[in-house]
């Protein structure tokens, strides 16, 4: 339950704490006096996303704290799940910053927004006017059930079944569609890996078999032109090497006289020994050198090959063309391994559809279940507030598709008098009837599912009169097991708080700013006589406050 808020800087309110008690608690105040911009600080606590629209004064600092005592509430698990330190006395700020940042903090840690709102919705059910208009969707007549059913264990198995189908058929889908698209290159792509498969890739040394074609082709001329270079190193009378070893016969002579004509002879001597190896090393390659017609033919084909597929693939290297052959092998393997996934992949589609609709139909016997239970509730309910006619009929049905909240259909049909034919809520109940209708539910709620604290937002619109004080006995009753928030005009159910809240406006220092205030007895009296006749209190008006409260 709420035992504190304080706000600073927020809409109309400059900087106000107020303290809440446990059981009924009824907030009053002039239209325009600021109780929606209450349950909006209050929101914002709750995780509503910030506007820095709302702050009073743009250059401060805008902060909301509310203090929960929840000790009693079971909610460890929540705070656990959502990696928060769980304490009894739990106290949730929210910082609206000049630069338009917000900050929020549970029992001072930082927290991020989504925190902020998976524990909310566990502390606080704010019930607004919007929310009546809901009672026409059927998500939330589905909530209703649930609750009732206490399907919550089921419906989160559900959703984490159907988020694993959906995950696995679009898996499946993305499968197909690259087998299809891939069915239209294998063959192509087949044909380009035995291409260079053929080609042997691997054993050739691009280099040495141009180098030996240049060799064949020109073997002739090879030949020749070592030929005569031999001859010219060789030759007996004017060959290099002859002319040479004569010049270092004639350096011997001299070798004696000097270090300089040792150095002579020996640089000679040098060249000669290098002219000697050099001759013998071209008459050998010259011997090599033969003419092969067969072998210039085969090392043409797999030149002319090689170029070919170099020229197609649009590279230079053999290594390249390596890597396109083994990109090509993983393309194929892929390719064929797809049929293995898209099968695997259909296996798990149909278990996991067989599972979701197992657990949907589970799902759908629990509700039926309590279909009787919660109706006869809520036409009793309804029978106090005014309506002993009013009758729902509930059309549960299984579909084929998976939904947000299960399997099923549901059609609400309701009416509020006898021999009218029944129609869904939006249409055929009036606006009195619709908040009536919420109320039941509520109560209903109560029963069967655990909340700190439940607030109304003038869920009372549309009565007015006996039917006032009926709904006021059903909030006081629903107060005895929680604690109940009533933001209200009707003096009836504004008479049956044990705390009362009135809301204010007033002008300082040239500024319109909102406050609240905690109500004495004697104020009430006041308070309420002005609900009942106006702002002219008048004896009779007074008399039926003291009457109310009494």
């Amino acid at each position: 339950m709420i035992t504190t808020i304080a706000i600073k800087n927020y809409a109309l309110i400059e900087d106000i704490r107020m303290d809440f008690n446990n059981g009924l608690t009824i907030i009053t105040g002039e239209t325009g006096a600021g109780k929606s911009i209450l349950l909006g600080a209050l929101s914002l606590v709750l995780g509503k996303r910030a506007d820095l629209n709302s702050m009073r004064d743009a250059s401060k600092k805008c902060v909301i704290e509310a203090e929960f005592s929840i000790e009693k509430f079971a909610l460890q698990t929540i705070f656990e799940t959502n990696d928060l330190d769980y304490d009894a006395h739990t106290i949730i700020r929210r910082e609206i910053l000049p630069s338009g940042k917000s900050r929020a903090f549970i029992n001072d840690t930082p927290v991020t927004l989504s925190q902020l709102q998976a524990v909310g919705p566990y502390l606080v059910d704010i019930h607004s006017q919007h929310e009546t208009l809901s009672l026409s969707e059927e998500d939330f007549q589905l909530q209703v059930i649930d609750a009732l059913a206490n399907n919550q264990d089921h419906l989160k198995t559900y959703s984490n079944q159907v988020v694993d189908l959906k995950n696995t058929e679009k898996a499946l889908k993305e499968a197909q569609l690259k087998k299809s698209e891939a069915a239209k290159e294998i063959d192509y792509n087949t044909f380009l890996f035995n291409e260079l498969e053929e080609a042997n890739l691997t054993s050739i040394n691009q280099k040495e078999l141009e180098e030996t074609y240049e060799t064949l082709s020109n073997a002739e001329e090879i030949k020749e032109s070592l030929a005569a270079v031999v001859q010219l190193f060789s030759e007996e009378q004017i060959g290099t090497l002859e002319t040479a070893k004569e010049a270092r016969a004639s350096l011997n002579k001299l070798k004696n006289y000097g270090s300089v004509y040792q150095s002579l002879w020996d640089r000679l001597n040098s060249v000669i020994i290098e002219l000697d190896d050099l001759n013998e090393e071209i008459e050998q390659v010259a011997t090599s050198v033969e003419a092969d017609p067969n072998q210039l033919l085969e090392i043409n084909e797999k030149l002319q090959t090689l170029h070919k597929l170099q020229q197609k693939h649009n590279v230079a290297t053999v290594s390249e063309l390596i890597a396109i052959k083994d990109s090509l092998d993983n393309q194929i393997t892929d390719t064929n391994n797809l049929d293995t996934l898209i099968e695997k992949l259909e296996k798990q589609v149909s278990t996991l559809t067989s599972e979701a609709r197992k657990t949907g139909k589970s799902i759908h016997e629990s509700r039926k279940k309590v279909l009787p239970t919660l109706k006869e509730r809520l036409e009793n309910i309804l029978s106090k507030l005014g309506l002993p006619n009013a009758r729902f009929e509930f059309k549960l049905a299984i579909s084929e598709t998976f939904r947000e909240h299960g399997i099923d259909t549901l059609e609400l049909l309701f009416t509020a008098n006898k021999g009218m034919s029944m129609g869904s809520i939006k249409k055929v109940a009036s606006g009195g009837e619709m908040s009536r209708i919420m109320l039941a539910v509520k109560a209903v709620l109560a029963e069967y599912k655990t909340l700190p604290t439940l607030i109304f937002d003038e869920i009372d619109t549309g009565v007015s009169g006996e039917i006032a004080h009926k709904m006021a006995i059903i909030m006081d009753e629903m107060s005895k097991t929680m604690q109940l928030v009533s933001i209200t005009h009707l003096p009836q159910i504004a008479s049956k708080g044990a705390q009362h809240i009135k809301v204010y406006k007033e002008d300082v220092n040239n500024s319109t700013v909102t406050g609240l205030k905690t109500l004495t007895q004697e104020e009430r009296i006041v308070e309420i006589a002005q609900m009942i006749g106006g702002k002219e209190i008048s004896d009779s008006a007074l008399a039926h406050a003291k009457e109310l409260l009494n």
